[in-house]
């Protein structure tokens, strides 16, 4: 898995807001809200909620990304 990039702090909070309200469906509820803004034709919060949930899916995984100290 790759890192995710991670545009600022309000792509994080975004990601706990989900994940707290949603648990485990929280990658979903990402998604859905992407697929909501593409087809409204808003490509920056497609990207958006896109870059959400892959950080979700970073944050639930138990697979070490990145430099290791």
């Amino acid at each position: 898995m790759h890192s995710p990039y991670i545009a600022g702090r309000t792509a994080l909070t975004d990601a706990q807001e989900l994940i707290a309200s949603h648990g485990d469906e929280a990658g979903y509820a990402a998604a859905i809200r992407a697929e909501q803004s593409r087809d409204a034709g808003n490509v920056l919060r497609f990207c958006h909620w896109r870059q959400i949930e892959r950080v979700i899916a970073t944050l639930a995984s138990d697979e070490v990304v990145g430099t290791v100290h």
